[in-house]
């Protein structure tokens, strides 16, 4: 069966730094040392995750290059006298990864954008590049396209900073699975279940009621 373009750019990503883009990259990431921290490309460097996430060459849709530097947050050893454990020196293991960062780096460079998603391009010794695809929700390119006209509606202001991407989920724990009650559905549906026995604080105006259906149907509470 016939690869598509998509494939073979795929492909070469497997390995940046040692096949036929080991060149092209070592110029790319002395060049983007040099370059502002957060800066807008014309075109995505990796067109096939760019695609995926749901670019598309037209008006409304915007890439951003984004710099984050790499390494630990260990913080100064303090020069007056405590135990170790209390130094504050290590242990400083950050929440949010770096490209959830580069994404809300982005989103404050371009207020006006909402993020869709980012993808990684390269490192150096000192910091790792990011590209992340933003899209004008108020461009009318994009609100008359069904494909993408749902970042249009007000629930999905400010989607990066409440960890609605695919890094944000990722932080939250909702993209890796551990087992079956372990996934976002099965906690959904169980809240739901909660909701309509009235056994959550959501469910009841007043104070939380835990009682069978039929005790809360005596009491004159509506359904």
């Amino acid at each position: 069966m016939a690869k598509s373009m998509y494939h073979y750019i795929a492909q070469l990503w497997k390995r940046p730094y040692d096949g036929p883009l080991a060149e092209i990259m070592r110029e790319r990431l002395v060049k983007w040392r040099r370059d502002p921290a957060v800066v807008r490309v014309e075109a995505p460097t990796r067109l096939d995750r760019a695609r995926a996430i749901g670019y598309e060459a037209k008006l409304g849709f915007v890439v951003a290059r984004v710099r984050v530097r790499k390494g630990g947050l260990n913080r100064p050893r303090p020069n007056s006298g405590r135990r170790p454990k209390r130094m504050g020196v290590y242990g400083y293991a950050p929440e949010k990864s770096e490209q959830l960062v580069a994404e809300e780096r982005a989103n404050r460079k371009f207020p006006n954008l909402e993020v869709l998603g980012s993808y990684y391009v390269g490192e150096d010794g000192m910091y790792k590049y990011f590209e992340v695809v933003l899209v004008d929700p108020h461009h009318p390119s994009i609100a008359s396209d069904p494909d993408i006209n749902w970042v249009t509606h007000p629930s999905q202001r400010g989607r990066v900073f409440r960890g609605k991407t695919a890094a944000g989920r990722r932080m939250r724990g909702l993209l890796r699975s551990r087992g079956l009650k372990g996934t976002h559905h099965y906690k959904w549906k169980k809240k739901q279940k909660e909701r309509e026995l009235r056994k959550r604080h959501e469910a009841s105006r007043g104070a939380r009621l835990i009682a069978p259906k039929e005790v809360m149907e005596d009491l004159g509470y509506e359904k």
